[in-house]
C-alpha cells in the first residue's frame, strides 16, 4: 500500500475493531459536514416525511413503544440530496477501504436518520435478525446540537464481555461522533432523552 491509499483514521477504526469490537470516530465528518446533514434531516422531519419506528424486520415489523421510540426516514442513495450524497460518498469510500484492506466483502448498505423525541428510548437488543445475518457492522452519526451534556440523556450504551464479566461504555452522543460497532456482536440500547436526539443510523452489510 502506497500513502496516497493510506487513511490513518480508517486504520484506527479498524484497529479498533480488532481489539474491541466498536470504535468511536470524533472526525468522521467535519463539523460543517455535520451542519449540513442536520439541516437536511430537520427539513425532512419538518415535512413530515418522517415514520414511526418499528421492531423486527420487514417481513415481521411492529410498532412497540415500551421497546423504541424514535422516528426515521430511510435514505435513498439513488435519490440523495446534496447532504446525502456527501454522506454516501463517505461511507463508499470508507467501504472500499475496508473491502480493499480487511477483506470484509462488503456489498450492500442501509441508513436512516433518526430523531429521538424528549422521553423516548430503545431498549437492549442486537442489530440483526433470526432470518437474516448479513448486518456486520452498525454505524451512528450524531447530529445533535453543539455541546450535548451528559444531562441530556441519550447515552448509546454497549455491553462488552471482558473475560466473562459483562461491562458497560456509556457514550455521550456529541455532535459528529461516529460509532462504529459489529452488529452481530455487541448489545446496545439508547438510553432516555431529555431533549431531541439526532442521528443518522446504519449498517454495512452483506450478500
Amino acid at each position: 500500500m502506497n500513502t496516497s491509499e493510506f487513511n490513518p483514521l480508517y486504520e484506527q477504526i479498524i484497529e479498533d475493531l480488532m481489539y474491541q469490537k466498536f470504535s468511536i470516530a470524533d472526525h468522521f465528518f467535519s463539523l460543517e459536514e455535520v451542519m449540513v446533514l442536520r439541516k437536511s434531516l430537520l427539513k425532512k422531519f419538518k415535512e413530515n416525511h418522517f415514520k414511526k419506528s418499528a421492531i423486527g424486520n420487514q417481513a415481521n415489523e411492529k410498532i412497540v413503544d415500551a421497546v423504541r421510540g424514535d422516528f426515521i426516514f430511510w435514505l435513498d442513495e439513488a435519490n440523495a440530496d446534496e447532504a446525502e450524497t456527501l454522506y454516501f460518498n463517505r461511507i463508499n469510500d470508507f467501504v472500499q477501504y475496508l473491502n480493499r484492506t480487511c477483506f470484509l466483502g462488503i456489498q450492500d448498505k442501509e441508513f436512516h436518520y433518526a430523531l429521538y423525541p424528549e422521553g423516548t428510548f430503545y431498549k437492549r437488543h442486537l442489530d440483526t435478525f433470526q432470518n437474516d445475518s448479513r448486518r456486520k457492522l452498525s454505524m451512528v452519526c450524531y447530529l445533535n446540537e453543539e455541546h450535548w451534556q451528559i444531562d441530556f440523556g441519550g447515552e448509546l450504551t454497549i455491553y462488552l464481555n471482558e473475560n466473562g464479566v459483562e461491562t458497560e461504555r456509556n457514550i455521550v452522543p456529541e455532535q459528529g461522533r461516529m460509532v462504529i460497532f459489529e452488529s452481530q456482536v455487541l448489545e446496545h440500547e439508547v438510553k432516555p432523552v431529555k431533549q431531541p436526539r439526532l442521528s443518522i443510523t446504519g449498517w454495512l452489510k452483506t450478500r
